[in-house]
Formats: C-alpha cells, sequence, structure tokens
C-alpha cells in the first residue's frame, strides 16, 4: 500500500499531527455537553437545541469566515480561531470543575463555539492548498483530514465515557483545552511562504454576491454542492433519530444505540482510508455517484430492518457513503476553485455539509412524528439514492466541464 504522498510535507506532517489530537479533544467535549445538558436538565428539547445551536451559526456565518480565508492569512486567522476554541472549551471547564456550571452556560458555550467553527471550518479547509501546494496531492490530503475526524469520532466518545465516569464532564472539557496547543503550536512552527491576498476594494456584501455568483455559475461547482446538501438534508438525520428507532424498531437502549454509531464511525473510517491512499482524479465522479447511491440504498435497508446485525451493516454502508460523498465533492471542488474564490467556495461546501443538516434534522423529524420513523427514513435514503443516481447518469456532462477546468483526467 503506498505511502500518502501528502504526508510527505513537512507542513502538512505537523498539521496532521496537532490536528489529530486536537479532534480527539472534540469529539471528547461534544460527548460531555450533551450529557452535562442531559444531567442537568433531563430534557430531551434542550439536549436538542444544545446541538442546534452549536451548528446553525455554520449555515449563517459561514460565508463571512469564507471571505477572511480569501483575505487574510490563513495561518495566522487559523491560530486566532483556534485560540478562541482553547479559551471556550477551558471556561467550560472551570465553570464544570468549580461546580457553578447551568445549562444556560452549556447553551451559550454551544453558540459561541458553532460561531468559531463558522469561521473556522472554511478557513481549515482552504489552508490545505497552502501546505500541499501539489494540487495532485489534494485528494490525499483532504481524505487524512477525513480520517483524522473519524478517527476521533470513533475513538472520542469511548474516551469520554470513562472520563466522565471516573472524574466528570469538566476533565473532557480540560483534555479539549489543552488539546489545541498541540494545534497552534505546529501552526507556528510552520514554514509557509507568506502570499499577499489578492487586492478586493469591495464591501463585504459585495464580495459574498461575487462568490456566490461564482459558485453558482460555474456549473460543476453548483452540481457538486446541491449533491452533498441532498445528501446532508435526507440522509445525515438517521443520528437524530437513532433513539426513537433503536427503542421502537430493534427494542434495544443505549448500548445497542452506541453499537450502531460505532457501525457509522467505522465505515467512515474506511471510507476515508480508501481515499487517503488513492491519489487520482480519475473515476472520483463515478465513485461519488456510488457512494451516495450505496448509502441511500443501505438507509432503505436500515429503516425496515428488524435484525441488529444487518442494521450494523447498513450502518457501515451508510457511513462509507456518506463521507467517500463528502470527502469527494471536496477533493473535486477544490482542484477546480480559483484561488481568489477559495475561501467563500469552501465555506458554500460547508454550509451544504455542515449548516443544511440540522435543517434536515427538522424536516426528518416532523416527518418521523407524523409518519413514523421507518418511514421517515426509507424516505431520506430513497431521496439520497435517487440523488445518487441521478448524478451518475449526468457524469458524461460533468466530466466534459471539468476538463475545461483541469489538465487531469476524471473519468
Amino acid at each position: 500500500m503506498p505511502f500518502p504522498a501528502a504526508l510527505r510535507h513537512r507542513n502538512y506532517r505537523l498539521y496532521f499531527a496537532g490536528q489529530g489530537l486536537s479532534v480527539l479533544g472534540t469529539w471528547m467535549q461534544r460527548v460531555a455537553m450533551y450529557w452535562l445538558v442531559y444531567r442537568l436538565s433531563g430534557s430531551e428539547l434542550l439536549l436538542g437545541l444544545s446541538g442546534f445551536m452549536s451548528q446553525i451559526p455554520v449555515l449563517i456565518l459561514g460565508p463571512l469566515g469564507g471571505l477572511w480565508a480569501d483575505r487574510a492569512d490563513r495561518r495566522r486567522l487559523l491560530m486566532v480561531t483556534q485560540a478562541l476554541a482553547m479559551a471556550q472549551a477551558g471556561m467550560l471547564a472551570y465553570l464544570t470543575l468549580s461546580g457553578h456550571i447551568a445549562v444556560w452556560h452549556v447553551l451559550a458555550m454551544s453558540a459561541v463555539l458553532g460561531v468559531i467553527n463558522a469561521i473556522d471550518t472554511p478557513l481549515r479547509q482552504s489552508f490545505i492548498v497552502d501546505i500541499v501546494t501539489d494540487r495532485k496531492e489534494l485528494p490525499g490530503a483532504i481524505a487524512m483530514n477525513s480520517l483524522t475526524n473519524n478517527s476521533g469520532r470513533l475513538i472520542g466518545p469511548s474516551i469520554a465515557g470513562v472520563m466522565i465516569a471516573v472524574f466528570s464532564e469538566g476533565a473532557c472539557f480540560a483534555f479539549n483545552a489543552v488539546s489545541y496547543l498541540a494545534v497552534l503550536c505546529a501552526l507556528y512552527v510552520m514554514r509557509i511562504e507568506t502570499k499577499r491576498p489578492a487586492r478586493d476594494h469591495s464591501g463585504v456584501v459585495d464580495a459574498l454576491k461575487s462568490g456566490a455568483r461564482y459558485a453558482w455559475n460555474n456549473w460543476p461547482i453548483r452540481r457538486l454542492l446541491l449533491l452533498i446538501a441532498c445528501v446532508s438534508f435526507m440522509a445525515t438525520p438517521y443520528t437524530v433519530l437513532m433513539p426513537v428507532y433503536i427503542d421502537r424498531v430493534l427494542h434495544g437502549g443505549p448500548h445497542t444505540m452506541g453499537y450502531m454509531l460505532s457501525a457509522a464511525g467505522t465505515g467512515a473510517v474506511i471510507g476515508t482510508v480508501y481515499l487517503a491512499w488513492r491519489s487520482e482524479l480519475k473515476g472520483l465522479d463515478t465513485i461519488i455517484g456510488g457512494a451516495t447511491t450505496a448509502a441511500g440504498a443501505a438507509l432503505i435497508v436500515f429503516a425496515a430492518s428488524p435484525w441488529i446485525y444487518l442494521s450494523g451493516a447498513m450502518m457501515v454502508v451508510v457511513g462509507f457513503g456518506v463521507i467517500v460523498t463528502g470527502a469527494g465533492i471536496n477533493t473535486l471542488v477544490q482542484t477546480i476553485v480559483h484561488d481568489a474564490m477559495r475561501g467563500r467556495v469552501m465555506s458554500f461546501y460547508t454550509m451544504a455539509f455542515l449548516g443544511v443538516a440540522p435543517l434536515g434534522a427538522v424536516g426528518i423529524g416532523a416527518l418521523a412524528e407524523a409518519a413514523g420513523v421507518q418511514a421517515a427514513l426509507a424516505v431520506g435514503g430513497l431521496a439520497t439514492a435517487a440523488a445518487g443516481v441521478q448524478f451518475l447518469l449526468g457524469r458524461p456532462r460533468l466530466r466534459a466541464a471539468l476538463r475545461a477546468l483541469t489538465d487531469r483526467p476524471v473519468g
């Protein structure tokens, strides 16, 4: 198996190592925040509100983060956002360990973290091209980033559970605060040629409009962003419905839910490992369409399955399909986007992948309330599979458009 080419770059190795520890802390904090809200309030509504408040700022403020990524020194701005996230985690740790924590504190800190992530996420997406200068190695670098995040998703919750049981939620917050030092140190010691952003004297509104026009008028980018938005809206809400499905269909409990989420995480890790060692663009459009279709079909089977092991197997496929679709689209968009628009376009990608998810959770949740959880999951799977098939059928036009924008074969 070939060594991932992106890891040959010193700057990327530093970033990858720092992110690995930080992402672990991030997932530990996420689990601890949800557990803390439920422990303090016993309210499912407040639990859902906590998740909503941490995600919705990405949908609202994401374009501003993308604009800053286009106009500012990305490394310096990343150091600012990482330091702010460290301060947020440190405040949570202090309030919890000192015994002063209240539900409103957690909700407020969730909103603060959401605002930070709205700036930080498109910034991190755009920063990859600054530390992996060879565009041919972008697919592997993007996949390695996804691998880091999904490995943290797989391991972090388990560590958080132990730390909460032995110490408290505050220990998870404290660990996360300290973990940001790894990223800050990595960013500080990187050797990156300072590039002056292109001068753009337009106002914020005009600049955001120009970014939106660019993304919309660039047909391949528009097509790719619409696909990931569909997957995010229709497929990813399965995580919100999981407790209801476990209770009413599989008649299980928390351990069963943990098994299902771990299965999805396993599929995501497998998908990112596959993409990390696959360095070429050729055939990536087919992989994206196939992964989307497979995720939708697996979600349909999952919705109808009364057997825990079949359901778990389908979760592996869903996790694989969603992450391969997301990382594959990220790769194609990063390959063809103009550097002057990279930050803004990646903010639209972030909005489509992460910001649309809470809206999908509300919509699919309302459908589950009216028609039942199995029907809602099946509808989401059917829409996802249909989007994947439509994408596969439209490959000839997409390939022709991509060839005009890149000198590398995609089909």
